[in-house]
């Protein structure tokens, strides 16, 4: 759910003092998902648990932009969470995914909770330790690295059994707790798992960051210095006439879940490299 507040700030810089944008960079309009797939489409076999589109996420309410419950993503960080699912199998894991592409209006939505002190109604489960007045800047900011479509929000699971894999701590968690390498309470197993899916998304061509143990973005991410605006949902990928067939069918809302896990842990301090937000 983070923000790469420094990377996107160097890519405005390289631009603006003559640097070069990678060789792999596309330029395209912000609205135009072409370069984007659905993530069940390629792998079909990864969980999603889209929490953004329903209530049970640090806002309390469905987020705006998020019109289903579906992992989008440009294709090149599809076909490598694809090679990273297909790793994992082959040592009894699999991948849910939390988040994946997030339209810029969902992060303008966060912004706008975060100035409202009043609404803390989700304080206990996602950040317990933290006045929300300090949450603006440090984890919450304007733009988020997930709008360029090739950044997701994952965790494991024990393919014996389908369930999560205990990761030592709850996903979108504001604190300390959620640093890859806190050690703090963690178990050995837990910060084993954490390398598990660390080593495995590494492998497949993905960057994780400092500050949170679920977030990792492609290394060579075509759409670089590109924030998308178009809604997270499927029917971006229907052929025209299936699309004004279900354009009308509202979708109900999905009822809360309820935590998988205690969420302690202590304030936790942004990292240069990568600021976390949402």
């Amino acid at each position: 759910m983070l923000l790469n507040v420094f990377a996107s700030s160097c890519c405005v810089t390289a631009l603006l003092f003559g640097g070069a944008a990678p060789a792999h960079a596309r330029s395209v309009s912000p609205d135009d998902s072409s370069g984007f797939v659905l993530v069940k489409l390629y792998a079909p076999e990864i969980q999603q648990e889209i929490r953004y589109f329903s209530t049970y996420n640090f806002v309390g309410e469905r987020i705006a932009g998020y019109e289903a419950p579906c992992a989008i993503l440009t294709k090149e960080a599809a076909l490598a969470l694809k090679n990273a699912s297909d790793d994992l199998a082959r040592k009894g894991y699999g991948l849910k995914i939390y988040d994946a592409y997030r339209p810029q209006q969902a992060v303008t939505h966060f912004v706008k909770w975060a100035k409202d002190l009043s609404d803390t109604r989700m304080q206990r489960d996602f950040y317990p330790d933290i006045d929300k007045s300090k949450l603006l800047g440090p984890y919450i900011a304007p733009r988020s690295g997930h709008s360029r479509g090739s950044t997701v929000d994952v965790t494991l699971t024990d393919l014996k059994t389908g369930r999560d894999v205990d990761m030592g701590g709850t996903f979108d968690f504001f604190g300390a707790r959620s640093h890859p390498d806190y050690k703090g309470t963690l178990t050995r197993e837990q910060l084993k798992s954490r390398r598990i899916l660390r080593d495995a998304m590494e492998r497949s061509g993905f960057k994780g960051i400092k500050t949170e143990w679920w977030h990792y973005t492609l290394k060579n991410e075509p759409y670089p210095n590109t924030y998308f605006t178009f809604p997270v949902s499927d029917l971006l990928f229907l052929p025209d006439r299936q699309k004004n067939k279900g354009a009308g069918a509202p979708r109900p809302e999905p009822p809360a879940a309820s935590p998988a896990e205690e969420a302690p842990g202590a304030a936790e301090a942004s990292g240069q490299a990568d600021r976390p937000a949402p």
